[in-house]
Order: structure tokens, then sequence, then C-alpha cells
């Protein structure tokens, strides 16, 4: 079974990890600047694609943003994506540049 947690250092960056049997299967690579997280990049193995897992990260981030009243800046080209897809979801953490 996989198992998702934040590893944060002390300067607030680092990523969400989606373990399985110790094994890093994704992640989802940020940093927390005051109430800002950037989002840069997600990433699952070639084997574990397929299984939902970047959604599982996606996930994970949004409830962590939402919780912490957080505004995201998606420059990941997948959560980027989601936001634009599904704009309703992400409404009240997506901090849009001029230009969307």
């Amino acid at each position: 079974m996989e198992e998702l947690k934040l590893n944060l250092d002390a300067r607030n960056q680092g990523a969400f990890v989606v373990t399985e049997n110790g094994e890093q299967l994704g992640e989802m690579a940020l940093a927390i600047t005051g109430d800002e997280m950037i989002v840069y990049h997600t990433e699952v193995v070639p084997q574990a694609e397929g299984r939902g897992l970047a959604k599982q990260l996606l996930n994970a981030m949004v409830s962590y943003a939402k919780a912490n009243h957080l505004k995201v800046i998606p420059l990941c080209p997948y959560v980027h994506a989601q936001f634009k897809r599904h704009p309703q979801d992400f409404e009240d953490i997506w901090k849009k540049n001029e230009d969307e």
C-alpha cells in the first residue's frame, strides 16, 4: 500500500512523496514562502504510471494548501493543466498570473 507524506527542509523546500514498501514511486517538488506555495514538478516512475499517483499527489498538495491558507503558483505543467481544466476546484488557492 502506498504511503504519501510531505517532506520539507528548514527553508520550506521539499516535496510530497509517495512510496510503497520503502521505494519512492513519485514526488511533487515545491517550496513554501510566506503564504505562497510554488509547485515546480510532478514525477511518477515509469513502472508506477497509470495508478493515479500524480492525482494523489495533487490532492494532497491541494488539501495542504487549503488547510494552511496558501496560494499555489503552479509552475509544474501537470498541476497547471489540472488547474486550467478544473478551475472551479482550485479557484480559492490558485494564484494566477496576469495572462490567465
